[in-house]
């Protein structure tokens, strides 16, 4: 595998040689022989048939070949590729082995000595009177990586003051307690609810038990090497989408080679409900012995005699304790990194309700700790895989569409002065908050021309944000309805014509539908970038009798319900049809925040209860309030901003159209969060009992097995011979095969699911009702269905061929078939037609 290029060329030639033996003559290709089929090689790897007699033409060296030796040659090169390509794959995969194997023998030596000191304890405790305290020699806080290493002690009495040996001991005590929680135990740490280690797993994640503030571990595999890690990690703001500034005050270098910087770093804060934060530190960077690189981070505090930093307006100083990154390098290239996040939020400084969120380790651990981690293996695939993807835009270029778009909504969510933001007097009311910027600088990028027929002479901009609590609603599932149907909560209220003051902000009318078109995302998922098409927007009167398109660049995250401590967001921003890397961005959106760290119960009742709530409407909202809560509530907090464009003379205008517009968000998410809030729902379906007392769904059940039974000679359900109303449609609803119904109509669309169907789909029992039958298929399946859909409805059945479909997310799925039958009502007439898709599967 590590010949040189002659050799491989040597070795190639040699190889074809043997299998170019044709009637007992033996062919041995020359080095310009083969250097010319290599040539080629690299241009067409397969070529034709009439390709390689072009070949034999243009080279006369390869005259005396047959074309059929030719092919050979190049199935035997094509071969070899594919070996050293599987080879160099496995080696990959063999070194990635190796080195988890060394983490996880080390993390290993870590809890046998915490489980040494604990049983000390105990036994001291059982000897000794409770009251007497522990003794205070602890041997066990020992690094595993460093021990036996010297780490330039500081002295007994070391100088505490701002002078160079004083910052310099502070550096040094910093970085033996952060080995000591990274790789000793100085900290109990115990394992992430969720995390699975393993080769392919983001790492080993660990999170705080029993220590003062909260804080965070992980320890990882990266395809970077160790000095290109460091350099990643120290520029907090590219990763840390909380993250506002890093500002490198002052740099002093050391005498054994490394660097002590003092900055001053600022945080956004996550709702309008709490300051931001601001930290004072000391960062200092060595090169251990064995060529370990740290970076270790400590808050500078009075305590220290160190150099101060005055408080800022608008921002709570908050302490960091010993972290930072142990990176080590890894044999056969990358690096092993172990990473510790330990913060003091000073959750005291924001009301009662929000403190959880400053006060969760696992919190910490998804925001920071792993999102460095996400950076690393992200940057170091998008290196191994450099490549353009959808829109013509390589990875870097996204990732730094999707920070805009992070950043700019943080931005006018926490409205600092230093940014231009003013606050604007309110109409009576303190539910909807009120910024106007005219910064000059904030306007540059948005007075543009639009090659879609907008123009912007905006010169300022307006922002309206709120911030609400969410009592029991899953975050995740909220904001994927808020993806999937923007028609359930933009406002159609408002007068269109005056909303045409706001060139680009997010007011855009009424519209037809939404077409939402994947753009990127990370390789775990969790951060999805997207365009929406917003079809046949009218914006003015004008535009009534030629509807416009108009198109939004949107990113979503935090829409796993199973990942514990996500903060889900959805923010989005109106982009031109040019859509270039500097495209002017105003973003808009949610964000929602688990303030409890208890995991959400499975979603089969709570999606089948929204369907029923909204059916319902306001009355059967109402009534829900009167059924009795059996499991415990969980409760998040909400947080929309909303950005406006518009012109100066219009801003009492479009201010006030701005808190209508906001309101009525609010509104509609407050009915939505409702209908979603399993509040009503038991654990042991409760909600779903409610839900099956509607007589329309047993009536269309009924119908279904019915319909089936007659046109196939067999039940459908088990229970559907002799069952009664409920537990007929509780099987259905249970039955592992996905069964959907639609509409008999020109254009069909979805109006039924069991829960097999709703997962498959992966969408809600709503948001179902606006996915189109032909939507969910490709170009052969829309072909077998149209070629058997006369069959369905004059035979009343078809069986259609096993194929692929796709979910309301793009994403295939194979089925083994599906069968159709038409679903007749008590009068024989066709109600709708049914569709059963057996052993399916994401592909």
């Amino acid at each position: 595998m590590a010949m040189s290029c002659k050799d491989s060329n040597k070795a190639a030639a040699a190889a074809a040689a043997a299998a170019a033996a044709m009637d007992g003559k033996y062919v041995r290709y020359t080095p310009e022989q083969v250097e010319a089929l290599e040539r080629l090689y690299h241009d067409c790897p397969k070529p034709s048939s009439m390709r390689r007699q072009q070949l034999i033409r243009e080279c006369p060296i390869l005259s005396n070949i047959e074309p059929k030796q030719i092919k050979v040659w190049f199935q035997n090169r094509r071969c070899r590729e594919k070996q050293r390509k599987e080879a160099s794959r496995l080696q990959g995969v063999n070194r990635k082995l190796t080195a988890m194997n060394r983490l996880l023998m080390e993390e290993n030596d870590r809890l046998q000595k915490q489980v040494s000191q604990l049983v000390y304890e105990n036994g001291y405790f059982r000897q000794n009177n409770p009251s007497n305290a522990l003794p205070t020699k602890d041997t066990s806080c020992e690094s595993v990586v460093t021990s036996g290493q010297k780490h330039h002690l500081t002295p007994q009495h070391p100088p505490r003051d701002a002078s160079p040996a004083g910052l310099l001991s502070i550096a040094e005590e910093t970085l033996a307690e952060f080995l000591s929680k990274a790789t000793g135990t100085a900290v109990e740490w115990v394992q992430m609810p969720g995390m699975k280690p393993g080769p392919d797993s983001i790492g080993i994640v660990a999170i705080s038990h029993g220590c003062s503030g909260v804080a965070a571990r992980a320890c990882g595999l990266v395809g970077l090497e160790p000095s290109r890690v460091a350099e990643i990690l120290k520029d907090r703001p590219s990763w840390f989408r909380d993250c506002r500034a890093v500002d490198v005050l002052n740099v002093l270098p050391t005498a054994n080679g490394g660097t002590i910087e003092l900055l001053y770093m600022q945080l956004y804060a996550p709702t309008t409900l709490a300051p931001g934060r601001d930290f004072w530190l000391l960062r200092y960077t060595s090169v251990m012995d064995d060529g370990s690189m740290v970076v270790c981070e400590r808050s500078l505090s009075n305590t220290q005699n160190g150099p101060s930093m005055p408080a800022v307006p608008n921002f709570v100083r908050a302490e960091m304790l010993p972290s930072g990154y142990l990176i080590r390098p890894c044999d056969g290239g990358g690096s092993i990194i172990h990473i510790v996040d330990h913060l003091n939020f000073e959750a005291w400084s924001v009301p009662e309700v929000l403190r959880p969120l400053y006060e969760s380790s696992t919190m910490l651990a998804q925001k920071i700790t792993m999102a460095a981690l996400r950076q690393l293996r992200q940057i170091a695939q998008d290196n191994s895989q450099s490549s353009v993807t959808n829109w013509g835009r390589r990875p870097a270029a996204l990732r730094a569409l999707s920070h805009r778009l992070s950043r700019g909504f943080n931005e006018a969510l926490n409205g600092f002065n230093d940014e231009g933001w003013s606050l604007l007097g309110n109409d009576g009311m303190d539910d909807i908050t009120i910024l106007v910027n005219s910064n000059p600088d904030k306007l540059i990028t948005l007075n543009t021309p639009f090659t879609n027929g907008y123009n912007s002479i905006s010169n300022s901009v307006l922002c309206a944000k709120a911030s609400m609590l969410l009592q029991n609603v899953p975050p995740a599932i909220l904001l994927r309805f808020l993806r999937e149907h923007r028609s359930e909560w933009a406002d159609t209220s408002i007068d269109a014509y005056s909303a045409a003051a706001i060139k680009i902000g997010p007011r855009v009318g009424n519209f037809g539908g939404q077409v939402i078109l994947p753009l990127a995302q990370t390789f775990e998922h969790e951060e999805l970038l997207e365009v929406i098409k917003l079809e046949g927007v009218v914006q003015s009167p004008e535009d009534a009798m030629m509807p416009r398109d108009v198109l939004l660049l949107q990113l979503c995250s935090g829409m796993d319900e199973n990942t514990v401590g996500t903060c889900a967001e959805l923010i989005f921003a109106p982009i031109d049809a040019s859509f270039t890397d500097d495209v002017p961005l105003l973003p808009s959106g949610f964000r929602i925040i688990p303030l409890d760290s208890c995991k959400e119960t499975g979603s089969p009742n709570r999606t089948l209860d929204l369907a029923s709530a909204l059916e319902a409407g306001t009355a059967g909202a109402k009534s829900l309030n009167g059924v009795s809560m059996t499991g415990g509530a969980t409760r998040s907090v909400m947080t929309i901003a909303f950005q406006f464009g518009f012109e100066s003379h219009m801003q009492e205008n479009v201010a006030s159209i701005a808190r209508q517009y906001v309101r009525s968000i609010i509104s509609s998410v407050q009915r939505v969060a409702l209908a979603l809030s399993p509040s009503h729902v038991g654990p042991h379906g409760s909600g779903l009992r409610s839900s099956l007392g509607n007589p329309e769904a047993h009536t269309l059940a009924r119908w279904i097995c019915q319909s089936y039974r007659n046109y196939m000679g067999v039940e459908l359900l088990k229970c559907s011979g002799g069952g009664g109303h409920e537990s007929i449609l509780k099987a259905m609803w249970h039955h592992s095969d996905a069964i959907l119904c639609c509409s008999v109509k020109a254009l069909p669309v979805f109006t039924f699911a069991n829960q097999a169907g709703v997962d498959m789909l992966e969408t809600t029992l709503v948001a179902l009702q606006d996915i189109p039958l032909e939507k969910i298929f490709d170009d052969n399946g829309r072909k077998n269905l149209c070629s058997e859909f006369p069959q369905i409805m004059n035979q009343g059945f078809a069986s259609l061929q096993g194929g692929i479909c796709l979910s309301s997310m793009g994403r295939p799925i194979s089925y083994e078939r599906a069968v159709a039958w038409k679903v007749l009502n008590e009068e024989d007439d066709a109600h709708c037609i049914c569709f059963m898709f057996v052993n399916w599967s994401f592909v």
